[in-house]
């Protein structure tokens, strides 16, 4: 009988002040996140599903995507 791969998956809502600052933050963080974060902006706030093979493989990509939002969002509001 095939063991079956442990699958995890992660859902965040990060929320900005407003929608453009999450449209931007957004842009600027979705293209290194293709195939690995599915993003989208609802409201003021984006919405991202990481699906991963292993916890350690999600713990890798949600402390990648979280670094690079952290300077997107000091950038986009200013205060870096």
């Amino acid at each position: 009988m095939p063991i079956e791969r442990l699958k995890v998956e992660c859902r965040l809502r990060l929320e900005f002040r407003s929608h453009e600052e999450a449209e931007k933050v957004h842009r600027s963080v979705s293209l290194d996140n293709d195939g690995y974060v599915h993003s989208r902006v609802d409201g003021n706030a984006i919405i991202a599903e990481i699906h991963a093979q292993s916890l350690s493989s999600l713990l890798h990509t949600l402390d990648d995507f979280l670094a690079c939002t952290s300077v997107a969002e000091k950038i986009v509001s200013g205060g870096g």
